[in-house]
């Protein structure tokens, strides 16, 4: 059974006449790391609110772990979507929240604290907006999810944060056997990072696919094209 398992959706926001999905069908399995790319506007951020059951859809349209995405509750618990704004500026220090949040594996919490390079001692109503992203990112991953769903998470962060966290998130798909939609325009390193690629073009999925399997990637590298993952996104997207 696919980790994420899509057939056949469409989808519009109500008084919008063009769809913002279009028979968009897809399966992504345990293990997959997916990037999924597109001009704004193309139905990223929809498409990772519908998997994270924010928007109502049909039960056999969308189904995540077996279960439907808008209508299943217990999803919650298996499900972490990560992105948009954390209006979180309240004068509340860092480790306080922590010790507020159950059942948390304190390994688990000090590997984040280093990974993104979190001091427990921010207080969040003085911190910086990647520093306050950080902290969202940290809160978002603290207890393993098997599925994480990742909308443009890491446009606050700085280099170091940001291959830190990308190591951390390869370790959850490879040995604890996570599935991984991110939605990026940042392609610095993803191409030794994804195991696929997702392209959305005016809420149509026109690409689908594993990176080694897409001829014009293969070509790029043959070609010694400097970044050759960007080179192609560039070109579909020029295209499109």
């Amino acid at each position: 059974m696919p980790t994420i398992d899509i057939r056949g959706l469409d989808f519009r926001y109500p008084s919008v006449e063009r769809k913002a999905l279009d028979d968009i069908t897809m399966a992504l399995d345990p293990g997959m790391r997916v990037i999924l790319v597109g001009r704004n506007g193309a139905g990223k951020s929809t498409l990772l609110h519908i998997l994270a059951g924010k928007h109502l859809v049909p039960e056999d349209k969308v189904r995540v772990l077996g279960r439907a995405a808008f209508h299943d509750t217990s999803l919650a618990h298996d499900v972490v979507f990560l992105g948009g704004p954390f209006n979180f500026d309240v004068d509340v220090v860092v480790a306080d929240i922590l010790a507020r949040t159950p059942r948390i594996d304190p390994a688990r919490r000090d590997r984040l604290l280093t990974v993104l390079g979190v001091n427990p001692g921010w207080h969040m109503h003085r911190i910086s907006d990647g520093q306050r992203r950080r902290v969202q990112i940290l809160l978002g991953l603290l207890k393993p999810a098997r599925v994480l769903l990742l909308d443009e998470v890491t446009t606050d962060l700085d280099l170091i944060a940001r291959a830190e966290l990308l190591q951390f998130l390869r370790e959850e798909t490879e040995e604890r056997g996570g599935t991984i939609l991110y939605a990026t325009h940042i392609l610095d390193t993803m191409e030794d990072w994804a195991t696929h690629i997702a392209y959305l073009e005016a809420g149509k999925l026109v690409t689908m696919s594993r990176l080694e399997d897409l001829p014009e990637l293969v070509n790029h590298r043959r070609d010694r094209v400097t970044a050759p993952l960007f080179r192609l996104v560039e070109g579909w997207l020029r295209s499109g």
